[in-house]
């Protein structure tokens, strides 16, 4: 199903096989989207929403200079603008990174959803408020930690994302970004991005080869970027509740 990896791996929030069933029915198509590609631009009005099935995306504001800052990145599951429903237009863009499959679910029919079903309402709720801890956890990686504390945060996270919807073994996972996006999303330059990279393959941390991420430190990477999992809101969290 499209459906099967959204909401994945949640604390205490799971879509049932009718829930499934009805955000698969408000689909009106899947589009297979080339690597690259702007899919919402800043201060469009946006009449649906786009459920990432396969591939990577994120969301970006240019500068005057039209220098990008990456402000997030999208793993399959995730609904990339389901806070366009209630907005209408987004104040940054939203493009693809890698190819991507989008599942797009029009705003009439999310607004069914929602009318038909208070807890389902809840659960996609709840997405957009996971959206935005991602959003709080990144503005804390930007504002105190070091270009090193930056990208091991980040590969940290990346890790727990796709480890919860099965495309991670939980220290080797495929992350087609280039240094250069890896530089937009830590606030550096490329260059220092490679040396970052080069420090932690040379301390037998981490190493980054052909789209290959491998952690072979969990622990020391962690410390590094101070990353604690709790905002992610995982089954698997030190902070789940019994």
């Amino acid at each position: 199903m499209l459906t099967d990896r959204l909401l994945k791996g949640r604390r205490d929030v799971v879509l049932d096989p009718k829930e499934r069933a009805a955000i698969e029915a408000a689909i009106s198509e899947v589009r297979s989207v080339p690597a690259r590609t702007v899919l919402i631009e800043a201060g469009v009005a946006v009449r649906q929403c786009a459920l990432l099935v396969e591939g990577s995306m994120c969301r970006y504001i240019d500068d005057r200079d039209g220098l990008r800052q990456l402000v997030a990145l999208h793993v399959p599951g995730d609904f990339v603008d389901l806070h366009s429903y209630a907005l209408k237009s987004l104040e940054h863009d939203v493009a693809t990174l890698t190819e991507a499959k989008v599942a797009i679910v029009p705003h009439d029919r999310i607004r069914a959803l929602t009318a038909d079903s208070p807890d389902l309402a809840r659960k996609l709720w709840f997405a957009t408020l996971l959206d935005a801890a991602m959003h709080r956890a990144w503005l804390f990686r930007l504002g105190r930690l070091d270009a090193m504390g930056r990208l091991a945060h980040f590969l940290c996270e990346t890790n727990a994302r796709l480890k919860a919807v099965g495309l991670s073994d939980g220290r080797r996972f495929q992350l087609d970004l280039t240094q250069n996006d890896l530089a937009e999303i830590c606030g550096v330059t490329s260059i220092h991005v490679n040396r970052i990279l080069r420090q932690l393959r040379e301390e037998g941390i981490c190493t980054y080869r052909s789209s290959l991420v491998e952690i072979l430190r969990p622990d020391l990477l962690a410390a590094r970027g101070q990353f604690d999992d709790a905002y992610l809101y995982l089954d698997e969290s030190p902070a789940r509740s019994d």
